[in-house]
């Protein structure tokens, strides 16, 4: 009972979040508009060189141009999926440790899943989220073989393995802040900025030494484009299961070591302000 209730209440937040981000869709309408017009050229803008090279050459490294735009438009609703569905900082939790909000979260009568999983912008943060939805329907209709029901379950799949390997990846570099918040306080930052522009390029035809580390370390090639060769069908079926491994396996390792640095934070605080309550 008592879990359905915190869930009841978890989409109560959700409803609420929506209504917040559609006042301040209205509240100034010509500026929201201009900002979300600018959130989808500007991703547009970030995605067209790796296009235009595919154009210019009729694809890359074995894919064709518009095999080359479904992984964009891929790797585009993905992370435009975070950005509506997570809440400013949630996708940033070095920036929540690093500032001090984490304490603040002590004293809310909700348990943190559900305060970090809390937040919903489906107005003002929609520009990455539909300019993927709109490459994609351009894309799709142009690929050399039309995509099957399944593959269509497929993408929905994989979309929500890519989300969690970014997500996962992000709470493990912040559980380094918990040890030295001024130090990290935005390293979440760069790590999902530098897997965002990583993920764009096909690792079709780089050399293993080059594209073993994207796959494994540094997993850019998980979130768009072996995702993108799964569901079109151009990798063997035993390397379909590899993402949703590494998204397990990288979930349990956050999950590890995200707790262990939290267990140290409650011993030491937080030591970014002084007596008076300034920040360092």
């Amino acid at each position: 009972m008592a879990d359905k209730m915190t869930w009841k209440r978890f989409l109560k937040l959700l409803t609420v979040y929506a209504k917040m981000d559609l006042g301040s869709l209205l509240r100034d309408t010509k500026f929201m508009l201009i900002a979300i017009i600018s959130d989808i050229f500007a991703n547009i803008s970030a995605i067209s060189g790796i296009f235009l090279l595919a154009w210019k050459f009729n694809g890359i490294g074995g894919l064709d141009r518009y095999e080359i735009l479904f992984m964009l438009a891929y790797g585009s609703i993905v992370n435009g999926t975070i950005e509506v569905f997570g809440s400013p900082n949630a996708a940033f939790p070095s920036r929540i440790i690093g500032r001090g909000q984490w304490e603040h979260m002590f004293i809310i009568p909700l348990p943190y899943g559900i305060q970090l999983l809390t937040g919903f912008f489906p107005f003002t943060c929609s520009g990455r989220f539909l300019s993927g939805i709109v490459l994609m329907c351009f894309a799709v209709p142009n690929l050399t073989s039309a995509l099957s029901w399944q593959q269509f379950f497929l993408l929905a799949g994989n979309g929500i393995v890519s989300i969690i390997i970014i997500v996962a990846l992000s709470y493990l570099v912040s559980s380094l802040a918990f040890y030295a918040p001024v130090q990290c306080e935005e390293i979440s930052t760069t790590v999902r900025y530098s897997i965002e522009h990583t993920s764009t390029f096909p690792l079709s035809g780089m050399p293993d030494f080059m594209k073993l580390p994207l796959l494994t370390i540094f997993p850019a090639g998980l979130t768009a484009w072996l995702p993108a060769l799964i569901i079109l069908g151009k990798t063997p079926v035993f390397v379909t299961i590899y993402p949703v491994i590494f998204a397990a396996l990288l979930s349990l390792t956050a999950a590890h070591y995200f707790k262990k640095g939290f267990r140290y934070y409650v011993k030491k605080g937080i030591n970014r302000y002084h007596a008076g309550g300034h920040r360092c």
